[in-house]
């Protein structure tokens, strides 16, 4: 429970369940466990793969799983999940999970949305070019108006008194401020009032100024690829360097989890309000192989750092709130979660849940 007004928020992949068209274009019954279970190490000292820990290889449909992630999270300074929410047209994908959390009312835990408003590609096995749904931006008014269906729930998070919703990709809007603006219009007119609307700075082109897009403020992406620098040298690198002379295959790029954290907390300060995002971990050769990025000398007590600085760094609106986030809860294949895994257990939860007693933003009771 938090005393003040500072949040962190973790974001949460409801991939983790059967779907009709994840059967027909993987296979019955894929879910990205498929690719987690399968990843194996690519280099000496290479922590793969990563087997869940207390919550197992859990099904999504099964409201036990998400009282239990809920409870897990509230318990270590987690104060709510950001769901990503996948809309293309009127169709929605992977949204069984928020759907019954909605309909039910359990787990009475905070929630919000980001729109991940991608094109749905063959990420999930590394073929990111091949196109299976297309993101259009054809329905932005019926888009609006089913999320203030979700703003009206009372656990939904909300920033100065308006509902937060995310969008990762504020660049590929045919026209930003239209979308915005509807967007706002909408809420107005169910009756919601103002919305707080934070684009995500997940790539290179989504970093300029969020407020001439019609948004309230940003919010960082961690890792930055921007920040990665130059990756490791020594064995690894140089066997890296080695099977790329062969032609075979691109290699995988490794990098010291310690120097990108740093890099990230030295970033230039910007004219808008942008909030900090942490990882306590990434990988996600377990999707891309070895086209993939690994961060590697990944602890505890660096993550702790890491939060207790994005605690004290973190902008305050007007309204006097703060957030902070988390990449994320459960990115599995991606090697970003805060969920315990088999190898190392809680204890990355454990330092998030240190890292707010430290900055004295969290209770004991």
């Amino acid at each position: 429970m938090t005393t003040g007004t500072q949040r962190h928020l973790a974001f949460y992949l409801p991939q983790f369940h059967p779907i009709l068209e994840n059967d027909e274009w993987w296979g019955p019954g894929f879910t990205e466990w498929v690719n987690v279970s399968q990843a194996r190490p690519l280099f000496p000292g290479h922590r793969q793969p990563h087997v869940p820990g207390a919550l197992g290889y859990y099904d999504l449909r099964l409201a036990e799983t998400r009282a239990a992630q809920a409870a897990l999270a509230g318990a270590h300074g987690i104060d709510g999940f950001v769901y990503y929410h996948y809309w293309f047209s009127g169709r929605r994908l992977l949204n069984r999970p928020f759907d019954e959390v909605r309909s039910s009312g359990e787990p009475d835990f905070p929630f919000a949305l980001c729109w991940a408003n991608e094109s749905w590609t063959r990420t999930w096995d590394g073929r990111s070019n091949d196109v299976l749904v297309e993101q259009r931006y054809d329905d932005d008014r019926e888009h609006a108006r089913w999320l203030t269906e979700a703003f009206a729930d009372r656990r939904y998070i909300r920033v100065d008194g308006k509902p937060l919703f995310l969008i990762y990709r504020a660049s590929q809007l045919p026209d930003a401020h239209r979308t915005t603006d509807i967007l706002r219009e909408e809420a107005a007119a169910a009756g919601i009032g103002e919305i707080y609307l934070v684009r995500v700075e997940s790539f290179t082109d989504e970093r300029s100024d969020p407020r001439v897009l019609g948004f309230d403020a940003a919010a960082e992406f961690a890792p930055d690829w921007k920040v990665l620098g130059g990756g490791l040298t020594g064995k690894v690198r140089s066997g890296l360097r080695r099977l790329a002379h062969t032609g075979r295959e691109r290699p995988w790029q490794v990098h010291d989890y310690a120097s990108v954290a740093t890099r990230m907390q030295a970033k230039p300060s910007v004219p808008y309000p942008r909030f900090p995002c942490v990882t306590p971990r990434w990988d996600n050769t377990a999707r891309k192989g070895r086209k993939g990025v690994a961060l590697v000398n990944d602890t505890p007590e660096l993550y702790r750092r890491w939060v207790e600085w994005a605690a004290r760094a973190a902008p305050t609106t007007p309204g006097g709130d703060s957030l902070v986030f988390v990449n994320a809860w459960n990115e599995w294949a991606e090697g970003a979660h805060l969920e315990p895994d088999r190898e190392r257990g809680p204890v990355f939860l454990e330092a998030h849940r240190d890292a707010r007693f430290r900055a004295g933003s969290l209770e004991t009771t």
